[in-house]
């Protein structure tokens, strides 16, 4: 009796031993290893380790394409191409970040300094005059501030305000108008 008794205990352990699947180490889960390579290209920047952070943040947005989260590793990627002095690639950068999301005002006042370090401010003041694209009026307010056409810009940003109470960038517009125009007046 106790022999078919350890028996059939030793066979039910077989059988749940051979059940178990060890987890593989290798296993890719993108959207969290994106974030992992995004702080490790941000450790790289505290080191100024350039090149180093470039290949994280490449890396973070392969692995995390098209995801919300992958506007803030292109944010990254641009910031640090237009610090070591890459404006046109780090433009690029800005760009994409905004078309996967579009309410960060950040990538908005990134993008309007690359315009001015690349001497682009008129032109673009010219295209976004006439743009239909809905976030368009954001830079055109900041490239007004940019180039000391201080009431046009605080005008055009105060208007998009006005007009898109209930957007998620509203309010960071709004403390941006606030900040601009305390320094304005000192």
């Amino acid at each position: 009796m106790i022999k078919k008794i350890f028996a059939g205990f030793f066979i039910m352990v077989i059988i749940l031993c051979s059940a178990y699947k060890k987890p593989d180490k290798y296993v890719i889960r993108a959207e969290k290893d994106a974030f992992y390579h995004n702080n490790v290209g941000l450790n790289y920047l505290k080191d100024r380790i350039y090149y180093a952070a470039i290949q994280e943040f490449k890396i973070a947005i392969s692995l995390s394409p098209s995801t919300q989260a992958s506007a803030v590793f292109y944010n990254n990627l641009g910031e640090t191409y237009l610090y070591i002095g890459y404006p046109e690639m780090a433009k690029t950068c800005f760009e994409d970040a905004i078309k996967l999301y579009g309410l960060n005002l950040q990538y908005h006042i990134n993008l309007v300094e690359c315009y001015n370090v690349l001497g682009i401010t008129k032109p673009k003041i010219k295209e976004l005059k006439t743009s239909d694209e809905p976030l368009s009026k954001i830079r055109l307010g900041l490239l007004y501030i940019q180039t000391g056409e201080l009431k046009k810009g605080i005008n055009t940003l105060d208007e998009f305000c006005m007009e898109e109470p209930n957007l998620l960038i509203t309010p960071a517009i709004r403390q941006y108008l606030k900040e601009t125009v305390s320094k304005g007046e000192t």
